[in-house]
């Protein structure tokens, strides 16, 4: 079933992407999707998820006007930090902890991480996070799980968990 729903996922996708019913795509799509369910189908998460569930596209909505204003907020600030050499810059590794159990959540949390500007995950391990971070204005670990993490893990709680 697992490898069904990732077919159709795949093929849904590549019917958006092409945009196109011709045969000769649509054979092209088939079989590619095929291949890639039928190779990658078994690590495709093992999380039961609700795709159909309304609450979690609600939050969804929700959540993409809000990190596309933390990222415009970021790229203003590291546009800032770039054109006036007299803002302090002090870069490095800080480890943040998430609340968020399942994968795609974590995973989700740190792809929104890395998109917002200034901010880079660079690794995973359990709940902890490692990401480097363009100006460490914390030395206090759980102020920097505050201003990185914080933001976004609640409304993904909401959606994935």
């Amino acid at each position: 079933m697992r490898k069904l729903v990732f077919f159709a996922a795949l093929f849904i996708m590549w019917l958006l992407l092409t945009w196109s019913l011709d045969s000769q795509d649509l054979v092209a799509g088939l079989i590619v999707c095929l291949l890639l369910a039928f190779v990658l189908g078994s690590i495709y998460g093992d999380e039961k998820i609700r795709p159909f569930h309304i609450g979690r596209w609600l939050w969804f909505l929700l959540y993409v006007p809000y990190f596309l204003f933390y990222c415009v907020k970021a790229n203003l600030d590291v546009a800032y930090r770039v054109l006036h050499p007299d803002v302090p810059v002090r870069p490095g590794i800080v480890k943040v902890t998430t609340s968020l159990k399942s994968d795609i959540a974590k995973s989700f949390l740190a792809n929104s991480i890395t998109l917002t500007p200034g901010t880079l995950t660079v690794d995973i391990i359990g709940p902890d996070f490692y990401v480097h971070w363009i100006n460490i204005s914390e030395d206090d670990p759980q102020r920097q799980t505050e201003i990185i993490v914080r933001r976004f893990e609640r409304i993904l709680s909401e959606i994935f968990e």
